[in-house]
């Protein structure tokens, strides 16, 4: 294939081979979708004039629980914010929760992974 050819296709099929994108070429959507959740749900609590320190407060959490509960899973923070806005804790975090609404247990692996940061996102859609 030409160079001009290459360079005018989509960013998904350059790395591709006539049986189709390996895996490792496939863009990951997993922190995109962790981000955006975690957006949604602050979001939610500033339309609510809530924020974590209320919540954390108010029901009665250690310092910075309800805030470290948007990035990695906690029981106690999920039915606190859960509570705090009104709604059920599997509604919020659909990866942390069967479709049943009973929460997964030991959960994923992939809940405990932090979520790029502004600059990391950034920085790859540059390249």
């Amino acid at each position: 294939m030409k160079r001009e050819a290459l360079q005018s296709l989509p960013d998904h099929t350059r790395g591709s081979t006539m049986h189709g994108t390996h895996e490792a070429d496939k863009p990951r959507h997993d922190a995109f979708n962790k981000v955006q959740e975690m957006a949604a749900i602050k979001s939610k609590l500033l339309l609510a004039g809530l924020t974590t320190y209320d919540i954390d407060r108010t029901y009665g959490l250690a310092r910075g629980t309800a805030g470290t509960t948007l990035r990695e899973p906690n029981a106690s923070g999920e039915r606190a914010i859960a509570a705090a806005l009104g709604t059920k804790p599997h509604l919020l975090w659909r990866r942390r929760y069967h479709a049943s609404g009973q929460r997964k247990s030991p959960q994923p692996p992939a809940n405990y992974e932090r979520p790029p940061t502004m600059r990391q996102r950034q920085n790859s859609t540059a390249v």
